[in-house]
C-alpha cells in the first residue's frame, strides 16, 4: 500500500506541473491585463507597478520565478487587494467554500444514497423509475438554473428561507447546499442503485437469504457494504470538484468563499490570484482521487491483496 501510494503521489507532479503551465500561460494569452482599467495610467506608474511585479520581464523568466515561487508554497501577492497574499486571500474563502462543499456533499450523499438503494430493491418498478427519472432530471439541470428555481420558490414566493449570504443560522445554509449537492445526489443515485444491483446477485446474498434472513438484514448487513463501494471511490473527487464547482452558487447566493475570490479574479485579469486557486484546487483534486482508492482498497479484500502483493 505505501509503494502504491508513493507511486500515486509521484504520477502527480506532472500533472500538476502541467496544470501550472497551462494555466500560466493562457492567462498571459487572455486580452487585457491586471492594471487596465477606464482611467489612463500614467506610463511611468504603470512601468513601476509592473517591474513590481515582474511583469516586465520575459515570459520564460516570469514562468520560472513563478515556479520559484511555488515551491517554497508562496503564491505571490494579489494584483487587485494591494498588500495582501494571495496564500492570505485562500485562507480567508476556504473555510466557507469548504463548509458549503461539506453541507452539500451530506445532502448528496443521503439523497442520492437512499434513492439509489431504494431504487434497487425492486428494479423495473415504480419504486425504480421515480427516482432514477430525479436523478436524470438532477444531472441535466445546471446550477445556474436551478439555484434561481429555489430562490423564487422557497425565498420569495413561499418565504422560508433567505435568499443570499452565509451567515450562523441553518436556514441561511439550505439553499446554497441544496443548489450543489443536487446534481451530485443524481450520480450518487446512479452509482449506488449499480452498485447495489450487482451485489444483489451474488451467490452470497442468495446464500444469505436462503438461511431466512429477513430483508433488511440481507440488504443493511451484507449488500451495503460492497454496494455503496463505488460511490466511496466517487466522493473524494467529487468534494473537491465540490470545492472548485462551486463559483456558480457562491455569485448566485453572494456567499464570501473562494468561488467569489477567483471569479473577481478572472475579471481583474489577477494572474497571481487565479493561478494560485488553479494550483490549489487541482492539488486538492489530486489528493482526494488519492484518498478514495485508498479508501476503497481498504473496503474491497481483492484490491488489499492485489496492493499488498505489488508492495
Amino acid at each position: 500500500m505505501w509503494r502504491f501510494i508513493g507511486s500515486r503521489l509521484l504520477q502527480a507532479v506532472p500533472v500538476i506541473l502541467a496544470v501550472i503551465t497551462a494555466t500560466f500561460f493562457l492567462v498571459r494569452m487572455a486580452p487585457g491585463g491586471p492594471f487596465d482599467s477606464e482611467k489612463a495610467v500614467i506610463p511611468e506608474v504603470r512601468a513601476a507597478l509592473e517591474a513590481q511585479y515582474r511583469l516586465d520581464q520575459p515570459l520564460a523568466s516570469q514562468y520560472f520565478a513563478y515556479l520559484g515561487d511555488l515551491a517554497s508554497g508562496d503564491f505571490g501577492p494579489s494584483f487587485k487587494y494591494p498588500g495582501r497574499s494571495v496564500n492570505e486571500l485562500i485562507a480567508a474563502g476556504l473555510p466557507v467554500t469548504a463548509e458549503l462543499g461539506f453541507y452539500a456533499l451530506l445532502i448528496a450523499t443521503l439523497i442520492g444514497g437512499l434513492a439509489g438503494v431504494l431504487a434497487s430493491l425492486k428494479p423495473n418498478t415504480a419504486q425504480d423509475y421515480v427516482p432514477m427519472a430525479l436523478a436524470m432530471l438532477g444531472i441535466c439541470m445546471p446550477t445556474f438554473l436551478l439555484g434561481p428555481l429555489l430562490v423564487l420558490l422557497f425565498g420569495i414566493r413561499l418565504e422560508w428561507l433567505p435568499v443570499s449570504g452565509w451567515g450562523d443560522l441553518p436556514g441561511d445554509k439550505i439553499l446554497p447546499s441544496l443548489t450543489l449537492g443536487a446534481a451530485l445526489a443524481a450520480y450518487i443515485a446512479r452509482l449506488s442503485r449499480a452498485g447495489m444491483l450487482e451485489v444483489l446477485s451474488q451467490d452470497y446474498i442468495r446464500t444469505a437469504r436462503a438461511k431466512g434472513l429477513p430483508e433488511w438484514q440481507v440488504v443493511t448487513r451484507h449488500a451495503l457494504r460492497g454496494g455503496l463501494l463505488p460511490v466511496v471511490t466517487f466522493l473524494g473527487p467529487a468534494f473537491a470538484g465540490l470545492l472548485a464547482g462551486s463559483f456558480v452558487v457562491e455569485s448566485i447566493f453572494q456567499i464570501p468563499g473562494l468561488g467569489r475570490f477567483y471569479v473577481q479574479a478572472a475579471f481583474n485579469r489577477d494572474y497571481t490570484m487565479i493561478l494560485g486557486t488553479t494550483v490549489f484546487l487541482s492539488t486538492l483534486i489530486v489528493l482526494f482521487n488519492l484518498m478514495s482508492d485508498v479508501l476503497a482498497a481498504w473496503l474491497n479484500p481483492r484490491l488489499r491483496a492485489q496492493y499488498g502483493s505489488s508492495a
